[in-house]
């Protein structure tokens, strides 16, 4: 595969992820203005519950998702499945910002809100599974892990990107303009991304020579692929959970335990988000010529020793000290997610791989990853031990370490199973 190619597979494999965590970040960030918007004016509390209630709703879509994307993916191509996906997000966020608020529409402005996030929450399951498959599969032998690895990257990318614009528009609008119509616009440039990403799609991505399956890929998989499927969830464990904890819920965990301003919190989570960008693309690169199955494991180790030191360190008022437990939980959340597209692809049969490896990983990142925050927050307010939220972390580093072992070394192999 020659440079110019591989930069085509993998700008046509990663836009899609991009576009999803811009949306997940803008939505978080104008979460209170969407409850002002589209729910009654009773309670303000009540508004921003509702607004993330839809928000968790189209989360709980997701291994449907997956099962849909993966089932395009494995029986008509993974072009048609990515094309799908793109779509089924581009123009729901468009869709949500030009939806007329409450005061227009009354109850159908959140009814059709919660309709556009399930059908962004469909495209959410499968777009990040089925974009990591096709860009391994692309991908040269001895260079899996790195391609792989843009998938995460995009995805980091896109929430960064999505909060950066959500700040800027909130910079140089007046508040009341922000309320009034400024937070719809980068919901309506949503929709630039989606056609950008759909025209790369259409013109550039090639499909990937496999055996396509033949009977339903989720009957297959379930029948015959229940094993791959539970591996591929156990593994992905310790990312889902890492993730979730070390970078969302732990802007919350700063403000409540440390109180830490909202503001000092996002700032410190953004820094450590954009040194995650590197570690990824090191640790994919790397896995290319020491092996996925060493890199993981070390990993999930120092993810497991150092989860209560690491946070310990971000139990203190100085930011420079909080600063630094956080980059130092970079280093095994980055190193696993950089890791991860490539050898959970090469773990599982092309005829199913679509479908196997998005249930699995929308178990570990739609289901577990998606109920760690509340967990966590539960866990500090049972216990009242601050420090409480680590356990979860060594939890899933361990079922993650068990898991592994029934891995065997493919960064070596030529080609993927078939």
């Amino acid at each position: 595969m020659s440079p110019p190619s591989t930069r085509r597979i993998v700008a046509a494999g990663t836009i899609g992820n991009l576009l999803e965590w811009y949306d997940f970040a803008i939505y978080g960030y104008f979460a209170a203005t969407i409850g002002r918007v589209f729910f009654p004016a009773e309670d303000p509390v009540a508004q921003v519950l509702a607004a993330f209630g839809i928000f968790a709703l189209g989360y709980l879509m997701r291994p449907l998702g997956g099962v849909v994307v993966g089932h395009i993916g494995d029986r008509y191509g993974r072009r048609a499945a990515l094309t799908f996906s793109i779509a089924a997000m581009a123009i729901p966020t468009f869709l949500v910002g030009l939806l007329p608020g409450h005061e227009t529409l009354g109850l159908a402005a959140p009814i059709l809100l919660t309709l556009l996030r399930m059908i962004q929450g469909l495209s959410v399951g499968g777009e990040a599974t089925t974009a990591m498959v096709f860009l391994v599969e692309q991908a040269p032998p001895g260079r899996r892990g790195l391609v792989g690895s843009f998938c995460s990257l995009a995805a980091t990318g896109g929430f960064l990107l999505g909060s950066a614009i959500g700040a800027l528009f909130a910079a140089v609008l007046p508040a009341d303009a922000l309320a009034a119509w400024g937070w719809r616009i980068p919901f309506l440039l949503g929709l630039l991304l989606g056609v950008i990403g759909w025209w790369i799609r259409q013109v550039i991505v090639e499909e990937a020579p496999k055996e396509r399956a033949q009977t339903s890929p989720l009957a297959e998989t379930v029948r015959h692929h229940g094993r791959a499927v539970l591996r591929v969830a156990g593994v992905t464990i310790f990312n889902a959970v890492g993730f979730y904890l070390m970078f969302l819920y732990v802007v919350t965990w700063l403000q409540t335990v440390d109180g830490i301003a909202p503001a000092r919190a996002l700032e410190i989570n953004t820094v450590s988000m954009f040194f995650l960008l590197p570690v990824m693309l090191l640790s994919g690169w790397l896995s290319d010529r020491v092996g996925r199955r060493p890199l993981m494991f070390a990993a999930m180790i120092l993810g497991f020793a150092g989860a209560v030191p690491f946070l310990w360190l971000m139990h203190h008022p100085d930011p420079a000290l909080i600063l630094a437990g956080q980059l130092a939980l970079v280093v095994p959340a980055g190193m696993g997610l950089g890791i991860l597209p490539a050898i959970l692809t090469e773990a599982v049969a092309g005829r199913v791989r679509c479908t196997a490896v998005s249930l699995g990983y929308n178990i570990a990142f739609g289901v577990i990853g998606g109920l760690t925050p509340l967990t966590a927050a539960w866990l500090v307010a049972r216990t009242g031990v601050d420090l409480s939220p680590a356990w979860l972390f060594m939890a899933a580093a361990a079922i993650s370490i068990v898991t592994l072992l029934t891995f065997r070394e493919t960064s070596r192999d030529a080609t993927l199973p078939p």
